[in-house]
């Protein structure tokens, strides 16, 4: 089957960001983001031999879940203003080397990779949008289903995997990763990809700042899932539980708002007004050219090696502590 590749632009660059000391391109520009994303994007090229290749990423505009909750992701530090530029960057070296990116105001880089997800997968597209989007063309298109390999290191991405989609995230750093597929989400948190938003709507969300049940722990909440099956199921059988343990039931029944506006933000949209344009995708499009030509111009010296008919792969602690990334 083939294979297609979804990154999580702004997470792979939110990381990049951090994990990387604060390094300048020959301008004196701090460019420690950009140079991350790529490492990783060239590892990920040589590693999994994806047929197609797709970058998502979020936009400014508020998406649908501000709407919903207004304290949504509000205790998430502002984007520092090193990184800003960087992000503009990588879109620019992407739409040089001929990568497909997708974006679109209200909603998140999530959403986009959980309808792009759930297109490939299904084999068939239903709104065909023109250049960045912008178009409302109408249409019925089909392919050959593949199989989907989602790069981030948001955890709300993990209710997408299934017999046809995994999660390759970042464990540290930029290259030490762990693949999810649904056997590994169920070792890592006792439930299945499919429970993990009523999961999350028991347990919450600090990094978005949506609370779910007070009290609720990840221990329990699995427990509860695995017992009654769904959110739904549980709070049907409060009696039952409150004969078990009062303490839990009332729990229960006090959060019961939160978990059903924790349900909302924490579920990725399958159905976002995109479409998936296989043939666009696909990496034999890949000008690496001009990739070469935008790491000669920022001297990404060390990335250029993984050109030169050597391995891609270069141990990124070794050139970070040597600080010869470029």
């Amino acid at each position: 089957m083939k294979r297609l590749v979804l990154i999580d632009g702004n997470a792979i660059l939110h990381r990049a960001f951090h994990a990387l000391p604060p390094l300048t391109n020959k301008d004196g520009i701090i460019v420690n983001a950009v140079y991350g994303f790529f490492s990783m994007f060239l590892k990920i090229v040589e590693d999994q031999k994806p047929d197609f290749m797709i970058v998502c990423f979020d936009k400014k505009a508020p998406t649908f879940r501000k709407e919903l909750f207004v304290g949504y992701q509000a205790k998430r530090p502002k984007m520092s203003e090193d990184l800003v530029p960087q992000v503009k960057f990588v879109h620019e070296i992407l739409e040089k080397a001929k990568i497909e990116i997708f974006e679109i105001d209200g909603y998140e880089a999530d959403d986009l990779i959980g309808t792009i997800s759930n297109q490939a997968v299904n084999g068939s597209k239903f709104i065909v949008h023109g250049k960045k989007n912008k178009g409302h063309q109408l249409s019925t298109i089909n392919h050959e289903p593949v199989e989907v390999f989602i790069v981030s290191g948001d955890r709300d991405l993990l209710q997408l995997v299934n017999g046809r989609v995994k999660m390759i995230a970042p464990v540290t750093g930029l290259t030490n990763m762990i693949v999810f597929d649904s056997a590994k989400v169920k070792e890592k948190f006792g439930i299945e990809p499919s429970q993990m938003v009523d999961y999350k709507a028991l347990v919450g969300d600090a990094s978005d700042n949506y609370p779910g049940v007070g009290g609720i722990g990840p221990k329990t909440a699995a427990g509860l899932i695995n017992e009654y099956g769904s959110l739904k199921s549980i709070y049907k059988n409060l009696e039952k539980i409150k004969k078990k343990n009062p303490n839990l039931a009332l729990k229960l029944a006090e959060g019961a708002e939160a978990a059903g506006l924790a349900q909302k933000l924490a579920g990725v949209v399958l159905d976002a007004p995109i479409t998936l344009s296989i043939e666009k995708a696909r990496l034999k499009h890949f000008d690496q050219e001009g990739m070469k030509k935008e790491f000669e111009k920022s001297g990404f010296k060390s990335l250029l090696k993984r050109f030169n008919g050597k391995s891609v792969i270069e141990k990124q602690s070794k050139d970070v502590k040597q600080l010869n990334l470029i």
